[in-house]
């Protein structure tokens, strides 16, 4: 038989709520997580347990923007995390994080991936091979290798056409009983793969974000949802996702600045961060510059 959860009045858990706040002694800048990103940190006041979506056309970068954020979040914070993707192979995932890591183009490092036979690109070769490692490669070894302490921390899983959010739910438990950890954030690549196919791009959207948004409350962790624009919304108003969205704590929008873009030096593209939804930070504009070749964001 389940107890029923005392009730208890404001005025009487004050007392313990304020020996709580005292025992944080460190004096913050933000009151979650960092993402590596100091704008995007303040804005958003860090990342704390909620859902996030980010919302950009096809090709803008989002899967690289997320699965840096979630690289990022694991090197400053130690919070391990997992990454769900319906559309990209765990390989596919590895190279991205490789190529930001190396400085790498992804294409050099996707031909020479009959290589990555250990952990995230430790090639295991015969001394007789080492003259076949394409150019670079020792760079990339040395990357991995520095890397492998907080890559520790992230899960790549790859999910079937079929998967829905209970199949993700049951392999996060899965996976923090072999790790014996917590898991603190979820990436949830294609969002919309979650929803009833048959129904429309907005109904989806609706439907997914209210059943994400539920179970990010109820696990108590930062669940982002990549998801394309599939509503046809003007590039001049990304401000409408945060109407369509109303389940969601966060919306981000990426949108291209083709102005910016061309007075960069290729193959940098000028991206626009728009973050047009924040419960517990500031809406507004961020700009970063994109490298697709090596799949690495850096604020400008």
């Amino acid at each position: 038989m389940v107890e029923k959860e005392l009730i208890l009045s404001e005025g009487a858990l004050l007392e313990a709520a304020l020996e709580d706040l005292q025992r944080e002694h460190r004096v913050k800048d933000i009151s979650g997580w960092e993402t590596g990103f100091a704008n995007l940190s303040r804005a958003l006041d860090g990342i704390v347990p909620g859902l996030y979506v980010v919302v950009g056309r096809p090709g803008i970068g989002k899967t690289a923007l997320v699965k840096q954020m979630l690289d990022q979040v694991a090197l400053h914070n130690r919070v391990p995390g997992a990454f769900f993707s319906f559309a990209e192979t765990r390989q596919e995932l590895r190279i991205k994080t490789l190529a930001r890591l190396s400085g790498l183009d992804s294409r050099e490092i996707r031909r020479g991936s009959a290589y990555l036979l250990h952990w995230y690109g430790v090639p295991r070769l015969a001394s007789n091979q080492t003259s076949e490692l394409p150019p670079g490669w020792e760079k990339l070894r040395r990357a991995a290798e520095e890397a492998k302490i907080w890559l520790e921390l992230i899960y790549l899983i790859e999910c079937a056409s079929a998967s829905n959010l209970h199949h993700i739910e049951q392999t996060l438990g899965d996976i923090q009983i072999a790790a014996n950890a917590t898991l603190k954030i979820v990436v949830i690549d294609d969002g919309q793969r979650l929803g009833n196919r048959e129904d429309s791009p907005g109904e989806r959207l609706i439907k997914v974000t209210d059943e994400l948004q539920e179970f990010a409350k109820r696990s108590a962790i930062a669940v982002f949802a990549v998801w394309p624009d599939l509503l046809e919304v003007p590039q001049s108003m990304p401000q409408i996702w945060a109407e369509r969205v109303s389940g969601a704590d966060v919306v981000m929008v990426l949108e291209k600045d083709w102005e910016r873009t061309a007075k960069l030096n290729e193959p940098y593209q000028a991206i626009t961060l728009h973050i047009v939804k924040n419960r517990c930070g500031e809406r507004g504009k961020l700009v970063f510059d994109f490298q697709p070749a090596c799949c690495q964001f850096v604020e400008a």
